[in-house]
């Protein structure tokens, strides 16, 4: 065996059969998993669905609570961080291995939400709010940081893998101790939210700024079946997400993008990017008459302002 690696989930418990397609997956790895670990949060009920080699741990519930964990349990060199609605093709895991060898990398993730493949439209929508670029392919980046604290992401990718600066959160695959060094601990601020949007940006970008080669892993056959896509839509769950979202992108600029400048003329780039990304989106959503959205996108402007002041 060329190594062995611990699975660990978070999870609610609420995925159904997606979850049990997830488990199903890892038992038919073509290297398994010496364990699978599912961090469930408190007060939720065991899932029905097993393959009865998992073991349970009850931790406190959010999404930055159920991965920013000591890991005590674990006993590998290498770890699977998973949610719970992802499935992995039978050689997923040896391959991620594999691709860190042979690119000297950290970290590696796969591509699990398909941005090269956006319409024109949805493009310049997100241009336009701030939120990611598309950047030409120069065979190296696939997702870098921007100043604004949005991304830009390769618009068409040529290559298996590419470096990358942010990724997707719901599957990757490091060392135990390279996730440790990033003290995820410390980002519990993004759970005070409803949503702890941009846990998954915070998280690699953190590695990024440690040194961590973070790799991006094109058509790897990993999917994000996405448990919560079926959530109906409503206007107090968008305007929790508006909140959630702009309160803790701004902390997320302060704290690793701002902060962390020493040119002043780069800090002043900085908060000129910062300022026209959320600027516009309260003006469209004034414009649109969507005060309750405004008012909420405003609210969260200022508790960032608070929260970074006091703390």
């Amino acid at each position: 065996m060329k190594f062995e690696y611990t699975a660990v989930i978070r999870t609610l418990g609420t995925a159904g059969t997606k979850y049990q397609q997830l488990l199903d997956s890892l038992q038919v790895q073509s290297i398994a998993p010496k364990a699978i670990i599912v961090y469930i949060a408190e007060d939720y009920p065991l899932p029905k669905e097993t393959i009865g080699t998992e073991r349970y741990v009850y931790v406190k519930k959010g999404m930055v609570a159920q991965r920013a964990l000591p890991y005590g349990e674990v006993d590998t060199e290498w770890m699977l961080f998973l949610d719970d609605d992802v499935y992995l093709p039978p050689s997923a895991v040896e391959t991620l291995y594999d691709k860190l060898e042979d690119k000297g990398a950290d970290v590696i993730a796969p591509e699990l939400f398909a941005n090269a493949y956006r319409n024109g439209l949805t493009n310049l929508k997100m241009r336009l709010l701030g939120k990611s670029v598309a950047h030409k392919d120069d065979g190296i980046w696939a997702y870098k940081v921007t100043r604004n604290g949005g991304y830009s992401y390769n618009a068409h990718p040529t290559l298996s893998v590419y470096l990358s600066q942010t990724n997707a959160g719901p599957c990757f695959f490091c060392k135990k101790q390279t996730f440790l060094s990033i003290r995820f601990q410390d980002d519990l601020w993004l759970d005070e939210t409803p949503y702890a949007l941009p846990e998954d940006q915070v998280m690699y970008y953190k590695m990024y700024r440690l040194g961590f080669r973070i790799l991006t892993w094109y058509n790897s056959g990993i999917l994000h079946l996405d448990a919560g896509s079926s959530r109906k839509e409503s206007t107090e769950r968008g305007k929790n997400v508006l909140y959630s979202e702009v309160r803790n992108r701004i902390i997320f600029w302060y704290r690793y993008i701002y902060s962390e400048n020493s040119s002043s003329y780069g800090r002043i780039l900085d908060v000129l990017s910062l300022s026209w990304s959320v600027v516009i989106r309260f003006l469209l959503m004034s414009i649109k008459f969507r005060f309750g959205y405004a008012k909420a996108w405003l609210k969260g402007i200022c508790d960032a302002m608070i929260f970074v002041k006091n703390r």
